[in-house]
């Protein structure tokens, strides 16, 4: 299965967490019609999904079907954060990464806002194999959240950080 494949497979059992729990959400269409020309020159990058929660507004998420490294690390693309980043400083908004993939079957959702990414102190590293850039994320900086956890647990989780 390709990678284009295995994130819509990603997306799609997120949004059926989503929906098992009964989580608002609103899923944002990714094709280049559908936003600004404003937008596309500033971003160029949108998440998957706007969460909708109740008394404190939403979250956005990108969902990724990412596999652990022999180093038990997740690769985070560095170019795709940094516009997150940039996305979201300047219209203070929230944006997560929600990893998981087959070998979880969909049943654990690994949580990480885009900020603490950029400011976890990890160097930027390059692929050997597409020469593309990344973050080496250890797996005990997500927040771990399985198929019957509602998000409850990563508030829990939020606030309980040191």
């Amino acid at each position: 299965m390709n990678e284009d494949n295995k994130g819509k497979e990603a997306e799609i059992n997120f949004q059926k967490w989503l929906d098992k729990h009964k989580i608002p959400y609103l899923y944002i269409q990714q094709d280049t019609e559908t936003f600004s020309k404003a937008f596309k020159n500033f971003a160029g990058k949108r998440p998957d999904f706007m969460v909708l929660i109740p008394n404190f507004g939403f979250i956005f998420v990108d969902v990724k079907d990412k596999k652990i490294t022999e180093h038990k690390t997740y690769c985070i693309d560095t170019r795709e954060t940094e516009k997150y980043s940039s996305l979201q400083r300047k219209f203070n908004l929230h944006i997560w990464y929600v990893v998981s993939n087959e070998d979880f079957d969909y049943k654990t959702w690994l949580w990480i806002p885009v900020s603490k990414v950029l400011e976890s102190g990890i160097k930027e590293h390059t692929s050997s194999l597409s020469g593309m850039n990344f973050f080496p994320i250890p797996t005990d900086n997500f927040i771990q959240i399985a198929d019957d956890d509602s998000l409850d647990r990563l508030f829990t989780k939020i606030l309980c950080e040191d």
